[in-house]
């Protein structure tokens, strides 16, 4: 009788066992994990690549806005400010001075208002300014007008309009001009004892009080160099508190040129308003600086206070 044939599963081929044939299967299987594993990897490493560039980038647009100062505006060019008042803790470079009791700072701090000089004071004065520095300018992109001294830029030196020009002068101000001059200084001054809780009277004009005229031409001389932080407690002795009157818009007059305080851990910044006026104490409670103007051409006069008499000036006069 014939054999019968075996219907079940064959054997593999080429002379193997049942257990290679498996063990090729479960290498198979192994080879395919490996693959999606890898293939898994290289997809998180590109996620991790793709956000630490994005964490990257917002960490360096940080970095370049608070080096720019853009920390926190305390007043913008488009609002109109009735008062704003900030106080901080005094530093201790009045007690290195002699001091004034009724007037040296124990209230320390910076203001901000837009209801002392109108805007068309503001431009009335401004055309003063314009007039004076029209009789020379600096090389650089920092020019000076001092009615008081009558010091001048002239390219790269100064010089005293009143002696330089003589008689001429009264073809370029007017005693209106100086009327003006003096009712708004006497106006800034008011505010700035309010603010501070102190008698006005107690407060005199000290030099240098200024007017600035600021645009992006590269500076020739360290005169023009007007954006290194500062302290004005520091750099003039005189000075117990410092104001500034804006005489151009930021913005719509220049760009750049931004007041900044530079506290620890923050930059607050001031954008310039026709009018505006800021003060503050001159100590190093008040570090600040201002930013390079980039285009167009900022106005400012700073007006400066002692406590000391024998550091104040007089008002101008037109002779």
């Amino acid at each position: 009788m014939a054999p019968q044939r075996r219907t079940g599963p064959r054997a593999p081929e080429s002379g193997g066992s049942a257990g290679a044939w498996t063990e090729r299967r479960r290498l198979g299987s192994v080879k395919k994990s490996k693959v999606q594993q890898e293939s898994r990897r290289k997809w998180l490493k590109v996620v991790f690549l793709l956000s630490s560039a994005v964490l990257g980038g917002l960490l360096s647009w940080n970095y370049l806005l608070s080096e720019e100062g853009v920390t926190e505006v305390l007043a913008h060019y488009s609002e109109s400010l009735q008062d704003r008042f900030i106080e901080v803790p005094c530093s201790e470079d009045y007690d290195s001075h002699k001091r004034f009791e009724g007037c040296t700072p124990r209230k320390c701090g910076r203001g901000i208002t837009d209801a002392v000089i109108t805007r068309e004071e503001a431009e009335r004065i401004r055309g003063i300014a314009e007039r004076g520095l029209s009789l020379g300018g600096s090389d650089g992109g920092a020019s000076i007008l001092d009615l008081h001294s009558g010091a001048l830029s002239v390219g790269k030196h100064f010089v005293n309009l009143y002696r330089y020009f003589g008689d001429k002068i009264q073809d370029v101000f007017t005693e209106e001009d100086f009327q003006l001059y003096r009712d708004v200084r006497q106006r800034i001054q008011q505010t700035i004892a309010q603010a501070f809780g102190i008698g006005s009277s107690s407060m005199y004009l000290t030099k240098p009080t200024f007017f600035s005229r600021i645009n992006n031409t590269e500076a020739k001389t360290t005169h023009d160099e007007y954006w290194h932080p500062h302290i004005d407690k520091v750099t003039y002795g005189s000075f117990d508190y410092t104001s500034l009157l804006y005489l151009s818009d930021y913005t719509e007059d220049f760009g750049g040129g931004r007041f900044v305080f530079m506290d620890d851990g923050a930059n607050r910044t001031l954008e310039p308003r026709a009018g505006r006026v800021s003060f503050f104490t001159s100590g190093s409670e008040n570090l600040h600086r201002v930013e390079k103007v980039r285009w167009g051409t900022r106005y400012a006069i700073t007006i400066s206070f002692t406590c000391n008499p024998d550091h104040g000036i007089e008002d101008p006069v037109l002779t």
